[in-house]
């Protein structure tokens, strides 16, 4: 049977005139759902849904989790500091619905893949804090927000050996896109770091002690399918989710 992938979407809660307006609305790039339905699975698009006794049966339903990216931050109260800068913050629904199902999801060794956002909320959940603004903070970084469209690759990222991240690519030096102003400041306890860009910048996230929890600060679903390395995450994601089935 093909594995059911849980798909969190990004959410409007009335205060983004680029997405619904003043209408609460869920959205979501459609290429995260290809991504998983081209390579064999079933993407289920997750609704925030706030009892924990209904987050625990959209768990039930699922064979793994897709943590997609989002423009806003995670709020930096959530990792201990004040916020410094003036970036719009993702709503506290979908922040505090992420969180927990990370959370949860270590607890039933769930597969789970995060993105971009999704890498940051995964450090956070675990205990990890974020760099606010990379080039405010770190400016001797190179520039993390590519000029060019994210279907095309920007800098390489150096992969750490024994890693898994490591054993899905196969590659020692990965290209990737890059479409993001924060990043992993410090790695959670529970995780290392299995990417990282020439400049220092953190890339990948990984447990040693799970399955599969890997995050990462790229956008795959840009270029899974015209490289091969990227395509491999997504079949990562789906060869751990068809044994958690099993």
């Amino acid at each position: 049977m093909k594995p059911v992938i849980g798909v969190t979407p990004d959410f409007n809660a009335g205060d983004r005139k680029d997405m619904g307006g003043s209408e609460p609305t869920y959205f979501l790039r459609a290429r995260y759902i290809r991504a998983i339905e081209e390579l064999g699975g079933i993407p289920l698009v997750l609704p925030l849904v706030s009892a924990a006794a209904d987050r625990r049966r959209l768990l039930d339903s699922v064979d793994g989790l897709l943590l997609t990216g989002s423009g806003p931050d995670l709020p930096p109260l959530l990792y201990g500091e004040k916020q410094r800068y003036k970036f719009s913050l993702v709503s506290e629904r979908r922040a505090d619905f992420e969180l927990e199902m990370v959370r949860q999801a270590r607890r039933r060794d769930l597969p789970l893949l995060g993105i971009c956002g999704g890498m940051q909320t995964v450090n956070v959940a675990c205990g990890g804090s974020l760099f606010q603004d990379i080039p405010a903070q770190l400016p001797r970084a190179m520039d993390h927000r590519q000029k060019t469209k994210a279907v095309s690759v920007s800098h390489a990222v150096t992969v750490l050996p024994k890693s898994l991240l490591k054993q899905i690519v196969g590659k020692e030096t990965l290209m990737v896109n890059s479409s993001h102003h924060q990043s992993v400041k410090t790695v959670a306890p529970s995780l290392i770091a299995s990417a990282v860009a020439s400049d220092g910048i953190i890339e990948a996230i990984e447990s040693p002690n799970h399955r599969f929890l890997l995050a990462i600060q790229w956008h795959p679903e840009f270029l899974f399918d015209r490289h091969m390395a990227h395509r491999r995450l997504f079949e990562a994601l789906l060869r751990a989710a068809r044994r958690t089935r099993a």
